[in-house]
This record gives C-alpha cells, sequence and structure tokens, in this order.
C-alpha cells in the first residue's frame, strides 16, 4: 500500500527523432541508468517506464518511446507502440537534436500533440556545444524551448523545474468515493472470496478504494458477501455498500433498501472516463442484433478459468441477456484494435491499471464512431434489473 499504482501516477512521455538523446534525457531525470543508450539510431525498441516520486509534485511515471520518424527496419512497429503510449500520456517532453533542427518535423509532432490534447515542453538537446550565437539564432524560432545537455545536471535541475512548473498546473485525477462520501462517513466493501480472488492479498480496486477511506476518514468495513447480512445488522447509518460486480444479484437482494449500492467497477467507471458515456453505451445491450460482434477489453493479464468475468461470465449473461447469437472479441493488456468500426459493441473493464487519459481516449474514439461503450460493472447491473439503483450514488 506504500507505493502509488502506475496508473494513479501523471504520465510523462518522452518523445523525438532516432537518436534526438530521449533515453539519455531519461537516465539523466531519474539520475540512473534505467534506458539503454548508444549512438545507433533505433536502440530503444519499445517504450522504458520509470515511476519516481517527483518531488514537490508528487508520484510520475516517465515513459522513454521509439524514435518517431524511424527508418529503421522494424520503423512501423515502432511507431505504432509510440502513439500507444501518446494516448496514455498526460504530459509530453519533445526532444529535438540542436544539431539537427527540423522544424517541419516539430509541426507534425505540434499538431499530433493537438490531437490528443497532451501539453508539451520542447527540450533542445545536446547544446553542450551549441555557441551563443546560435543558441540565439534557435530561441528565436522556438522561444519557449529548453536548452539542456545531458551531461550538463544543471541544465537538467533547470529543465526539472520547468517540468515541474507544467504539470502543476494539471488537474488531478477524480477521487473513487471521498467526493460524494462525508468525513466519518460509513462503507461496507464487499470482497467475494472464490477462485478467481487472489490467495492472500486484496486486488487492485479494493487496496485502492480502502487507502483512499483511510486518507479521507471515511470508515470502511470489510466483509465477504456471506458475512454482508451480519454486518448491515451490527452497522447502523451505512453510506454505501461496494460489492465486487460478479456478487451485484446476490448482494443487491441482501441490501435491499438497507443502504445504497454500487460496485467497484462502476466506481473505477466513474474515476477513469465519463460515466454518463458508459451507461448511455450500456443501453445497446438490448438493441443487439443475431451476429453482431462485441469487443470485450481488459487492461490486466492473468490466466483465465472457467469463471473468468471477461471472457466466461459476461459473455454468457450477455447471451442470456439478449437471446441472440453473438461474437465476442477479447484484447487485453495495452492491446486494443486500431480499427473499431467492426464492433457493434465495446465492453471495458474498469480500467483500474490505466491512467484516465487512456480510459478516456478509448471512449472518444468509440463516441466519434458512434459505438457504443460501457464496462463490466454497468453490464453487469443492468442485466440484473439494478442499473438504477448502482448508479444512484453519483447522481
Amino acid at each position: 500500500m506504500k507505493n502509488t499504482p502506475n496508473s494513479n501516477r501523471l504520465h510523462i512521455g518522452i518523445f523525438g527523432k532516432t537518436n534526438s538523446g530521449k533515453s539519455s534525457l531519461l537516465n539523466a531525470i531519474t539520475e540512473q541508468d534505467i534506458s539503454i543508450v548508444s549512438d545507433i539510431a533505433g536502440t530503444t525498441t519499445d517504450s522504458v517506464t520509470k515511476a519516481m516520486e517527483f518531488l514537490p509534485y508528487g508520484p510520475v511515471l516517465f515513459i522513454d518511446t521509439a524514435g518517431l520518424e524511424d527508418e529503421s527496419e522494424l520503423g512501423e512497429v515502432r511507431m505504432k507502440k509510440t502513439i500507444q503510449e501518446l494516448k496514455r500520456t498526460d504530459f509530453a517532453l519533445l526532444v529535438m537534436d540542436v544539431n539537427a533542427i527540423d522544424m517541419a518535423f516539430y509541426k507534425d509532432q505540434e499538431i499530433i500533440f493537438k490531437k490528443y490534447n497532451i501539453p508539451f515542453l520542447l527540450v533542445l538537446n545536446k547544446c553542450e556545444n551549441l555557441t551563443d550565437a546560435s543558441k540565439y539564432v534557435i530561441k528565436k524560432i522556438f522561444p519557449n524551448g529548453i536548452f539542456i545537455s545531458t551531461k550538463n545536471r544543471e541544465s537538467i535541475l533547470h529543465l526539472k523545474e520547468h517540468i515541474l512548473k507544467e504539470i502543476q498546473k494539471e488537474q488531478e485525477e477524480p477521487k473513487l468515493i471521498s467526493d460524494i462520501i462525508p468525513y466519518n462517513g460509513k462503507i461496507i466493501m464487499v470482497v467475494p472470496i472464490d477462485s478467481e480472488a487472489p490467495k492472500g492479498r486484496l486486488i487492485l480496486p479494493q487496496v485502492q478504494l480502502l487507502r483512499e477511506c483511510l486518507d479521507s476518514g471515511i470508515k470502511s468495513y470489510v466483509v465477504r458477501d456471506t458475512e454482508l447480512k451480519s454486518a448491515l445488522e451490527d452497522i447502523s447509518d451505512i453510506d454505501l455498500v461496494i460489492t465486487d460486480s460478479q456478487a451485484f444479484k446476490n448482494v443487491e437482494k441482501i441490501v435491499e433498501n438497507k443502504a445504497k449500492l454500487t460496485s467497484f467497477s462502476i466506481i473505477f467507471a466513474r474515476q477513469k472516463g465519463d460515466l454518463k458515456d458508459l451507461v448511455v453505451g450500456v443501453k445497446k445491450l438490448s438493441k443487439l442484433n443475431h451476429g453482431d460482434k462485441i469487443l470485450i477489453s481488459e487492461t490486466c493479464t492473468h490466466n483465465t478459468s472457467h469463471e473468468d468475468i471477461g471472457r466466461v461470465k459476461i459473455p454468457k449473461l450477455i447471451r442470456n441477456y439478449c437471446g441472440k447469437e453473438l461474437e465476442f472479441e477479447f484484447k487485453s493488456g495495452k492491446d486494443f484494435p486500431e480499427d473499431l468500426s467492426k464492433y457493434a459493441m465495446i465492453i471495458h473493464c474498469g480500467g483500474c491499471m490505466i491512467n484516465r487519459k487512456l480510459m478516456q481516449s478509448r471512449i472518444d474514439e468509440a463516441k466519434a464512431l458512434r459505438i457504443p461503450i460501457t464496462n463490466y460493472g454497468l453490464v453487469i447491473a443492468e442485466v440484473n434489473g439494478i442499473l438504477d439503483k448502482a448508479i444512484q450514488i453519483f447522481r
């Protein structure tokens, strides 16, 4: 519980042409040898990440990406990976070699950052041998550019100050429940223990919610579904019951009208993206047709079993609810299709493993193509006829 999950860190992406010094910059900022550095273009073949406390701001995740404008043999694959990183980037450093100024490249990247709504800082690297006259000329072209040399620690400290000023402007990620549950409020977290539950530990959404309750002075009670009935008898004036989505139906019967009810998945849907869009998306379930293809997207990777929620339970629930023959396609981890047009609907996990920027990017992509998108918890609530009750707390 001491470490901030990467999904809750501000993501700072380092972008630029191959051999512009991106990896050296990451090493200089972190003061560690994180990325492999070489004079050979294309050394960074995949993204390298480094989580750190960027004081006094707090937890961030630096992402060293493969070079843009990569003409090496694997260039096309690397470029696709870099575009994936763009979609989860909250703030960008665009690194340019001062000995190879490329105005057209800068303009292209400026357009890309604008497209993905990413604020950025231009870092003019390798200035150790630059004359004052040359600096003056370049500063006229790029008045907001920051001159650095990864060999000069003072210039890196100067850059860090500029980064801090910029990222402090960025909006803090929304709360899970502490903006709607008051100090000294009471919640019950229902955590069923079945074959899918990891032995000896809680899963990330449960840990994050528990920690936020501790930080905010919200009294939290953690029970299994089998002890929920007695817990409700023991504890009065419960503000909210939060359950694992898979136990929604059983928990709703136990809670009845004793307290408001929602799920971990719905709470994360609200924190990571636009809950209203996802609620609108779930209504598509009743309008699906025979043969429709549905994308099931889960951001974590794990061994699947006969009880897997994404690959087994949700498809079964939807087929029973719709009474239609449907085709399901599954993606996990960072994989998310470039072409969404073939899907009639997208059902996403709660998104606890990714940051808000990436989740909202996926929602926006779907909306642009008018493809309904929703999430696990909302689907389970809808098919069990308790959607209105499950989102009442957020109204």
